[in-house]
């Protein structure tokens, strides 16, 4: 048995949820509501990581001047971001466990979308969602995969600028790669049927706008001028 086949179940609920919505709208738009629904049940994991996240910008320039003051001792500098988060009573980890946590609920979506079901022999301007875009021919399919990629171009742009920002620990390894992380999505859609694209586009606009409101009283954290070890 395949880990997907575990998803199984919830997939058939999902499945009919949206079915359900698609029989009084239509099916593009129950899959932008349904995203929506599940997005705010899992909100809850968002305020979680969100507090994680500017806890990790709190103690950002402790944690540098650690990693300047210890940069040719790994096993000090361990100990002494060990002792730091133990008596700030903070954890590395707060920010990734409720995102690690929302992973199931992501991978079931994803399941539905990629999965052949009678969902995606629906249309949306006259492209069946089940479409990728390597099969769509004629101007009027193109457009329409061209302008979910634009969209999520745009949705990625506002993540990138929000992720450069909001980086806590300039110094901390890959911290200068995250950012571009945001432009995955575009990426992603050009493999995935119109109907996944549909619910990425949805579920990344609303990581952006949620991700706004929940640090809405942060300052943007200042880069900072690591001096070298002596």
């Amino acid at each position: 048995m395949s880990v997907f086949a575990l998803l199984d179940p919830a997939v058939r609920l999902a499945h009919d949820a949206v079915s359900a919505l698609a029989a009084v709208l239509p099916t593009a738009l129950a899959i932008v509501l349904f995203t929506v629904c599940v997005r705010l049940a899992l909100h809850p994991l968002a305020r979680a990581a969100a507090r994680g996240q500017k806890a990790q910008a709190r103690l950002a320039p402790k944690v540098a001047e650690l990693r300047r003051r210890h940069a040719k001792q790994p096993e000090k500098l361990q100990a002494a971001l060990t002792e730091l988060y133990r008596e700030e009573k903070a954890s590395p980890f707060a920010g990734c466990l409720p995102v690690l946590a929302q992973a199931p609920f992501f991978s079931v979506m994803y399941r539905l979308f990629t999965k052949p079901n009678d969902l995606l022999q629906h249309t949306v301007s006259g492209v069946p969602l089940g479409l990728h875009v390597n099969a769509a021919h004629g101007q009027g399919q193109l457009l329409v995969f061209g302008l979910l990629y634009l969209a999520l171009a745009a949705v990625g742009f506002l993540s990138f600028r929000n992720a450069r920002r909001a980086v806590a620990d300039p110094t901390a390894p890959g911290a200068a790669l995250m950012p571009y992380l945001s432009f995955g999505t575009v990426l992603f859609a050009a493999l995935v049927p119109l109907a996944a694209g549909i619910y990425l586009l949805t579920t990344t606009a609303w990581s952006v706008a949620e991700r706004a409101w929940l640090h809405r009283d942060s300052r943007p954290v200042q880069p900072l001028a690591v001096q070298p070890a002596r």
